[in-house]
């Protein structure tokens, strides 16, 4: 299965009635993280459980068991990454964006800067990254 590099969020939900209509609910994690904003609107797709099964069954011996509606940073403690700062957060860092919208805090960067970083901290919703390298 090819899976977009659009992707956003990925999580196991059910499928609710609600009178003349279906209801997918998407966990409060991915909009207080940033994946999801509510009244926006998103393309769904739906896999089903065997399909899922089949893939968790593949993996096993290969990848550790994590919660699907928890998916893993896409970023490693000492990997090193191109990264534009697109904010600055609350405490003056520079804030870059990677993947399905996961945060790297940069201290020492301004809004614009395209920075090389090596990955110092990993947690499940930020990681920070330490200036390498400077470009233009």
């Amino acid at each position: 299965m090819e899976i977009s590099e659009k992707l956003l969020c990925l999580f196991s939900t059910d499928v609710s009635e609600e009178e003349d209509r279906y209801i997918i609910e998407v966990p409060s994690q991915e909009v207080e993280t940033g994946d999801v904003d509510p009244g926006e609107i998103y393309r769904v797709a739906l896999i089903s459980r065997e399909e899922e099964t089949r893939a968790e069954e593949s993996t096993a011996t290969t990848q550790p068991k994590t919660a699907p509606s928890e998916p893993q940073p896409p970023v490693d403690v000492g990997e090193t990454r191109y990264v534009e700062i697109e904010d600055i957060g609350k405490q003056g860092d520079g804030i870059a964006r990677v993947e399905r919208g996961y945060v790297i805090i940069v201290p020492g960067a301004d809004v614009g800067e395209r920075v090389k970083i090596e990955v110092t901290e990993v947690k499940s919703n930020f990681a920070v990254g330490e200036i390498i390298e400077e470009t233009f």
